[in-house]
């Protein structure tokens, strides 16, 4: 499998437009971004591609990073930063098949399959199926699991792709604070590569009008809020998940500069060989 980061940012995206803090400043400096959430799965032994969440962004990203255009979808929730991308489907495809969760979300009385069918009752070219969270599907020549997470207060998956054929192994923990499931975390153990939503550094979590949850035994919070982890609550997931490698997505400009761009945040663009 080719993993290519194509976006790696929060809602905003960093730079974050008409923005002048120091972050933003130093993006624009490296010539580096981070666009709203999307990840290209290629599949080298039959050269299909499956796109994990469709940025808002999504012109712009394929456009940028030299890969093909998907031949199925993955979407993990229905927040417009992993949702909106749908929208270029038209006249660029002739049929995308698009998966996601079967689950009913109390707070919006129907699934994000349904929301999606809705949303996008006007393009033909779009076609939902309905998967069911913690059973295996095949796409693109690769098992998939939609795996729940804690995004409060909507329904969200994290996502484990694997090559059923040599038993690489990518796991993407989705939008989640700390308080993964049990059976979740036992799924996304043992990854080749771990993309793990990190939004902030722990210390900006006094700034926010909910502070921070879930600390650890030195007292940090690992969740910023309710609905991220912090930095140090996705290394602290990471290595109880035993990932070989450990990529932060999700990243706010918020991180001061001289942290926003050490190891290992991402930035859009990078790829990886499982």
């Amino acid at each position: 499998m080719q993993i290519t980061l194509l976006g790696t940012g929060d809602t905003t995206g960093t730079p974050t437009p008409d923005c002048d803090c120091e972050t933003c400043e130093e993006a624009r400096r490296r010539g580096v971004e981070r666009s709203r959430f999307s990840v290209h799965v290629r599949n080298d032994r039959t050269g299909e591609a499956l796109l994990v969440d469709a940025s808002p962004d999504f012109r712009h990203q394929f456009l940028t990073h030299e890969v093909g255009l998907p031949d199925e979808a993955v979407i993990t929730h229905v927040h417009f930063d992993h949702l909106d991308g749908l929208g270029n489907a038209y006249r660029l495809f002739d049929d995308l098949p698009v998966h996601a969760a079967d689950e009913t979300d109390p707070l919006t009385d129907e699934s994000v399959a349904d929301t999606i069918r809705s949303k996008y009752d006007y393009l033909d070219r779009v076609t939902v199926n309905d998967q069911t969270p913690l059973e295996p599907f095949e796409v693109c020549g690769l098992e998939v699991t939609l795996v729940p997470v804690e995004h409060p207060p909507m329904l969200c998956y994290g996502v484990v792709v694997e090559d059923p054929e040599t038993g690489a192994r990518l796991a993407l923990t989705g939008d989640t604070n700390y308080d993964v499931p049990d059976e979740s975390r036992e799924l996304l153990s043992d990854a080749d590569l771990l993309l793990a939503d990190g939004i902030v550094p722990a210390a900006l979590c006094e700034h926010h009008p909910l502070g921070g949850d879930h600390h650890g035994p030195d007292g940090v919070p690992r969740t910023f809020g309710t609905k991220h982890m912090t930095r140090e609550g996705a290394l602290a997931l990471a290595d109880e998940l035993n990932a070989d490698e450990t990529r932060l997505v999700h990243v706010a400009h918020y991180y001061p500069v001289e942290e926003a761009f050490e190891e290992p945040l991402a930035v859009d663009g990078e790829q990886y060989d499982l």
